[in-house]
C-alpha cells in the first residue's frame, strides 16, 4: 500500500477534512508555536525518552529485569512517532525522517510473532499479557501505536510502520474478540482511523465492540470506582462526561468515529448530549476540564475551584480532537468555539516559549510562588507549580506536539459548497478548487482579510466562523471568486467583563476579563509593591481597559479566628490599577502567584 498524503476523510458528516498539504501556517500565533515545536519540542521529548530509558525498552531482550517509566511509557514513544511524522509532512515542517525510521523499527523489533507489543507485559518475569485491564494500558498504548502508524503512512515518512500496526491490530481483533476492553480507552478510535486507512472492517467492528461493552461494571473493582473507567453506565444511557477526564473524552472520540462511519446516530446523539452538558456545568472558563486531583477526573456539576482546577493538558488536547470530530459531523460552529477557547488558553499556556517544558495541569489561581523545577530530574507533582522539563507522567508534550504538527486541518475544512475556515491564523489554503491567502494577527486583533489567489469558474463559498463572544454564527460570501478578490471579517476583539453562573460555588462573587477568545488573569509581577493578589477587589462598575482594570487592594484586619460578624478592614483602601496578562502568558518570567477570577467589590 502506498502512502497517501491527502485526508483519509469520514464517510459522512456536514463537512470534510482537509489533508496536511493542503494548509501551511505562515506566521503569526500559532504558527511561530509550530516551528518551535516541530524542532525544539520534539528534540527535546526525543532526548528525555533516550535518557531516561524509554526508547531503550524496545531494545532490550532482557527488559523484564531493568524496564523504565511508567507502564503506559511506550505510548510516548508512540505519540513521539506520530508528531514527528505530521511534523515532517506538513508544509513547511521539519523533517524528522530518519528519527521516525528509528522509532519504527523499535516497534517492529520488539512486537511478538502474533503482533502483541508491550514492553511492560508478557516476557519472561514481567506480569502476564493483560493481567491488568484497570491499569494496564495495552490497548491505550496500541492505539497510540496505530495512530502513530496512519501518520506515518499518510505523510509518507515511514510507511512500513503500517505493517507493525496492523499486525498489532489483528492480535487485538483476535484476542477481543468476543469479551474484554481496556481501562483506559484510546485503541476506540485509533481502529476507526486504521480502518479508514485500509479498509478493513473488523477493525471498525471492533472498535463498535468495545463501546457497547463499556458502562456494564465488568472492570475489577476499584478505589475509584467504576465511573472512574466510564464502566458504571453504558455510553448511550450517560447524561455527562464523567471520571477520569481524557479518559472519558478519548471514548467519545472513539464514540462519533464509530458512529459516523455506522450511520449510527444515536450515539452520535449521546456524544452530544453528554458534551454540551460538560460544557455547561464542568468546563473552566479556559475550557478546562478535570477539576479532581485525586483520580484526574470530572468533579460534580458546577465544582469548578480554580485554585484545584486540573485541567490537566492532555485533557485540552482531547476536548479540541472531540470537537474537530463533531464540527466534521454536524456542521455546526460552536465546536469551533470550544476549540478556539481551548487552544488560546489551554494548550497556548502548556508549553514554554522554548518548547522545553510545560504544565501538566493548569490551575487558575497559584496561591503561593513555587520553585522552578530541576532541569536535570523528573518532577513528581503534577498540580500546580511552574512548568517543567519533564514529570514521571509526561503524556502531555508529546500530545500537545502531535496536536501542534497537525493544527492546519483543524483550521479549516471544505465541501461541495466551497471553503471553511474555523481557526484564524496566517496561511495559505488550498481547498475546494481554491487557493485562498489569509492575514490576521488573531487572536490580538480581530481583523481577518481572505484573499482569493484562484477560484475555478463556477460558484464558491467562502464561510468564517464568527465566535460567540462576537455574536455567533458564520459570515458567508458565495459568488464566482476572481483572482485578487478578498472577503474580510473584523472581530471586535475588546475587553469584557465575565461573570460565573451562581452555582458555581467557588466563584461567586467574582469576575474575570476575557479580550477576545483570550481569558486574561491578574499575576503577582505586575503589581503595585505590596499589593497581595488575594486582598484584591476589581470594580466591575468599570468597563476593563486592554491590559489592566481598577480595583483596590483591601487590608484584612488579622485576628486569632478567621471569621466574624463582619467585614474588618484596617482603612478604606485607595483605588489601583490592577495590570492584566492573558493567562497563556503566566509564569514565562520567573515564580509567581496568579488568579483568573477576582472578587468583586460590594455594590
Amino acid at each position: 500500500m502506498t502512502a497517501n498524503p491527502g485526508p483519509v476523510a469520514p464517510s459522512r458528516g456536514a463537512l470534510r477534512p482537509v489533508g496536511m498539504h493542503q494548509v501551511r501556517l505562515t506566521g503569526g500565533f500559532w504558527g511561530q508555536r509550530q516551528a518551535v515545536s516541530g524542532t525544539a519540542t520534539i528534540e527535546h521529548c526525543h532526548s528525555w525518552m533516550d535518557r531516561l530509558g524509554w526508547t531503550g525498552n524496545f531494545r532490550d531482550p532482557d527488559a523484564a529485569l531493568r524496564r523504565r517509566g511508567r507502564e503506559f511509557s511506550d505510548s510516548e514513544v508512540y505519540k513521539l512517532t506520530e508528531a514527528a511524522s505530521w511534523e515532517t509532512g506538513r508544509p513547511g515542517g521539519t523533517d524528522h525522517r530518519e528519527l521516525v525510521a528509528e522509532l519504527t523499527a523499535l516497534a517492529a523489533g520488539a512486537q511478538a510473532a502474533d503482533g502483541y507489543l508491550h514492553t511492560a507485559y508478557g516476557r519472561p518475569g514481567q506480569p502476564g499479557r493483560y493481567s491488568d485491564f484497570n491499569f494496564g494500558h495495552e490497548l491505550y498504548c496500541v492505539g497510540h501505536l496505530l495512530q502513530a502508524a496512519v501518520a506515518a503512512y499518510r505523510t509518507g515518512t515511514a510507511p512500513q510502520l503500517l505493517d507493525v500496526a496492523r499486525r498489532a491490530a489483528d492480535h487485538v481483533c483476535t484476542q477481543f474478540a468476543d469479551e474484554g476492553f481496556c481501562g483506559h480507552p484510546e485503541v476506540e478510535p485509533a481502529l476507526v482511523e486504521l480502518f479508514r486507512v485500509t479498509g478493513e472492517q473488523r477493525y471498525l467492528d471492533q472498535a463498535a465492540k468495545f463501546i457497547a461493552r463499556r458502562g456494564r461494571r465488568s472492570l475489577p473493582e476499584h478505589e475509584f470506582g467504576w465511573k472512574y473507567f466510564q464502566d458504571d453506565t453504558p455510553l448511550r444511557e450517560s447524561a455527562v462526561f464523567a471520571g477520569h477526564a481524557v479518559r472519558a473524552l478519548y471514548l467519545a472520540h472513539g464514540a462519533v468515529d464509530v458512529a459516523v462511519e455506522t450511520g449510527d446516530d444515536d450515539l452520535l446523539g449521546a456524544v452530544v448530549r453528554q458534551f454540551d452538558r460538560t460544557l455547561a456545568r464542568r468546563t473552566y472558563i479556559t475550557g478546562g476540564m478535570g477539576s479532581r486531583h485525586l483520580d484526574e477526573a470530572f468533579g460534580d456539576d458546577f465544582a469548578l475551584p480554580p485554585d484545584r482546577a486540573y485541567s490537566e493538558t492532555c485533557a485540552g488536547v482531547a476536548t479540541v480532537m472531540l470537537a474537530h470530530r463533531l464540527l466534521l459531523a454536524t456542521g455546526e460552529t460552536r465546536y469551533g468555539d470550544i476549540a478556539d477557547r481551548v487552544l488560546n488558553n489551554v494548550i497556548a499556556a502548556a508549553v514554554a516559549d522554548d518548547g522545553r517544558s510545560f504544565f501538566y495541569a493548569h490551575t487558575l489561581h497559584q496561591r503561593t510562588r513555587a520553585e522552578v523545577p530541576s532541569a536535570e530530574h523528573e518532577q513528581l507533582r503534577f498540580g500546580g507549580g511552574q512548568r517543567a522539563p519533564w514529570f514521571e507522567v509526561s503524556c502531555c508534550l508529546s500530545n500537545v506536539a502531535r496536536l501542534v504538527a497537525s493544527l492546519g486541518t483543524y483550521f479549516v475544512t471544505e465541501s461541495d459548497a466551497g471553503v471553511q475556515i474555523h481557526q484564524y491564523a496566517p496561511m495559505s489554503v488550498e481547498a475546494a478548487g481554491m487557493r485562498l491567502e489569509v492575514q490576521t494577527a488573531y487572536p490580538e486583533d480581530g481583523a481577518v482579510t481572505v484573499t482569493v489567489a484562484q477560484a475555478p469558474a463556477e460558484e464558491r463559498s467562502i464561510t468564517l466562523r464568527v465566535p460567540e463572544w462576537a455574536g455567533g454564527g458564520v459570515h458567508v460570501e458565495r459568488r464566482v471568486f476572481a483572482a485578487g478578490e478578498q472577503v474580510r471579517l473584523d472581530l471586535s476583539v475588546r475587553p469584557r467583563w465575565t461573570f460565573p453562573d451562581p452555582r458555581v460555588d467557588a466563584v461567586r462573587g467574582c469576575a474575570a476579563v476575557e479580550v477576545g477568545p483570550v481569558v486574561m488573569c491578574a499575576e503577582s509581577i505586575d503589581q503595585e509593591d505590596g499589593v497581595n493578589l488575594d486582598e484584591l477587589q476589581v470594580d466591575t462598575s468599570v468597563a476593563p481597559e486592554l491590559g489592566a482594570v481598577k480595583g483596590r487592594a483591601i487590608r484584612p484586619v488579622e485576628l486569632a479566628w478567621p471569621y466574624r460578624d463582619r467585614t474588618t478592614t484596617t482603612e478604606r483602601p485607595e483605588p489601583i490599577v490592577v495590570p492584566l496578562v492573558p493567562y497563556h502568558r503566566w509564569a514565562r518570567r520567573g515564580s509567581s502567584t496568579m488568579r483568573v477570577w477576582l472578587p468583586t467589590t460590594p455594590s
